[in-house]
């Protein structure tokens, strides 16, 4: 039986933008992946699936016991055991341990959890955590997994897991992926971790379009996309060779009875036949070439119908995609040198040692380690925004260097006052036609830079530099995958793999790295 069922649900957004429509959708022990673009409506149905929204239309039951890991939005308060959700019942346990429990104490104690927990934290890489430190002292990434263990403890029967490896290093990520496919219950994953995504049992998606259901994984998701998108288009070359038919027809149609009209008009200035045969004729001719033209107007309208359904799907299946300008970076030339480098924390703490890197022509580098190994660190130091500890560093080619919060791209400012910031010497008109190309068009120019997703702003900020009159051929890019949509990340994917400068970056994500081409890796671990 279905732990949570949805029946003909329907949602929109308080200004009245549809999300989804006649949702149907049951939540057993299987494992559920939940994507769709930034927008879409995937934390508005987990509020609803938790009884804290009402859908505009349909029904919700639940039959079993559901727990959330939600987003964190910054660090968490209290202790650990707060963070685990557990601290009343950790609570108990440690009094009656420190021999100071009440009979209610007694009562109530729930005697396998901490056996329960231990293995919830031990399986996420926390052994040994102690549970009354404050829960401020984790990193993101263990706090994220903390909660997670004290989700897990409790067993619930419906795992709920809003973006759970946001911010999360390559070893957090592999965790929450082992766990989540050990629960022995239902799990439904909003993300776009297409490695987490591999481990599920079927893929929801949330689109403009309406709900897609795919059977498998990530992998198998990806084709069934791919085949419909093939369909689409072959779909839509056949509508437009059957719309061309219809006109050629339609037009071949009128010629003919024109043709016909024109001898009965000739034949009636010829005289010789009596009137009324002549009127006959005419009205016959008359009638015949209307049905010529209401049948040359369903034929006509049929064919723009078919031809608009396939133009929808074609649109369905359609990835935002951009292309990035060429640099012209030559293969031989020298973008940096480092010799016996070494970067320290602002604190002294020493993360990197004796490093030696030379990057010439357009290389494809990634900075890989743990979350707290100084990626971030070494990057500021590479592109010569921060100087070295110790060592030597010779910049080439001065490189762009887009930080995780792209923080040269001001939040209040449109897009077009930031480009014209950033290029002093465009028009108006040259930044609207540079924005257009990165798919900011018409009006989307003047959208605000708060205002957008984490793929539109990567893209803009792309734009704003690469658009410049001598694009830079040298990016320094951290973390440029995260926070972006599953459609998002492909067409960044494909952009920064085509792009033919060098590129050097900071990304957890191993699918998004061996899309861009990475070929050398620098581990920090």
């Amino acid at each position: 039986m279905p732990f949570v069922t949805l029946d003909q649900v329907s949602c929109r957004t308080p200004d009245g933008r549809l999300l989804f429509e006649n949702l149907t959708l049951a939540l057993g022990a299987e494992r559920t992946g939940l994507v769709g673009a930034n927008g879409s409506g995937k934390s508005t149905l987990i509020r609803l699936i938790l009884g804290e929204a009402r859908p505009q239309a349909g029904s919700l039951s639940q039959v079993g016991r559901v727990g959330v890991l939600r987003q964190r939005a910054g660090p968490p308060s209290g202790t650990v055991a707060d963070l685990l959700g557990l601290s009343a019942e950790l609570s108990v346990l440690r009094r009656i341990a420190q021999g100071e429990a009440s009979d209610e104490d007694l009562e109530t104690a729930d005697w396998a959890l901490e056996p329960r927990l231990t293995a919830a934290l031990d399986g996420l890489g926390l052994g040994g955590l102690d549970v009354w430190r404050p829960a401020a002292s984790l990193s993101g990434g263990e706090a994220t997994r903390a909660a997670l263990a004290g989700l897990i403890a409790t067993a619930p029967d419906l795992l709920i897991l809003d973006e759970p490896t946001n911010d999360m290093d390559a070893a957090g990520r592999a965790l929450v992926a082992e766990a989540v496919a050990s629960h022995r219950g239902g799990v439904l994953a909003a993300s776009h971790d297409r490695a987490l995504l591999r481990g599920m049992d079927r893929i929801v998606e949330l689109s403009p379009q309406g709900v897609g259901f795919y059977g498998g994984d990530y992998d198998l998701f990806a084709q069934q996309k791919a085949d419909r998108a093939e369909a689409a288009a072959r779909q839509l070359d056949a509508a437009r060779q059957e719309a061309a038919r219809a006109v050629r027809q339609i037009r071949l149609d009128r010629e003919r009875q024109a043709r016909r009209n024109a001898a009965g008009r000739r034949l009636a200035a010829r005289g010789g036949e009596p009137k009324i045969l002549l009127g006959a004729r005419a009205a016959r001719a008359e009638a015949t070439s209307g049905r010529v033209e209401r049948l040359a107007a369903r034929r006509e309208a049929n064919a723009a119908e078919r031809l608009a359904q396939a133009q929808a799907r074609i649109e369905r299946a359609r990835r935002l995609g951009f292309d990035l300008p060429a640099t012209g970076l030559a293969p031989g030339r020298t973008l940096l040198s480092a010799e016996g480098l070494e970067v320290r924390s602002p604190d002294g703490r020493l993360l990197v040692r004796d490093l030696d890197l030379h990057l010439a022509g357009p290389r494809r580098v990634a900075v890989c380690g743990p979350n707290g190994s100084g990626k971030s660190s070494l990057l500021r130091v590479l592109s010569g925004l921060a100087p070295p500890s110790g060592g030597e560093l010779r910049l080439g080619v001065t490189p762009r260097y887009f930080d995780q919060q792209l923080g040269f791209l001001a939040p209040d400012e449109t897009l077009l006052e930031a480009f014209l910031r950033l290029n002093r010497g465009a028009t108006r008109h040259t930044a609207q036609a540079a924005l257009a190309r990165f798919l900011f068009r018409n009006s989307a120019a003047e959208r605000r830079v708060a205002d957008l997703s984490g793929g539109e702003r990567l893209r803009a900020a792309l734009a704003c530099v690469l658009m410049a009159p001598e694009p830079p051929p040298f990016l320094v890019l951290d973390e440029p995958s995260n926070h972006l949509d599953l459609d998002s990340l492909a067409a960044v994917e494909a952009a920064l793999g085509a792009y033919d400068g060098a590129l050097l970056l900071v990304s957890h994500d191993l699918d998004f790295l061996e899309a861009v081409g990475v070929e050398t890796r620098l581990d920090l671990a």
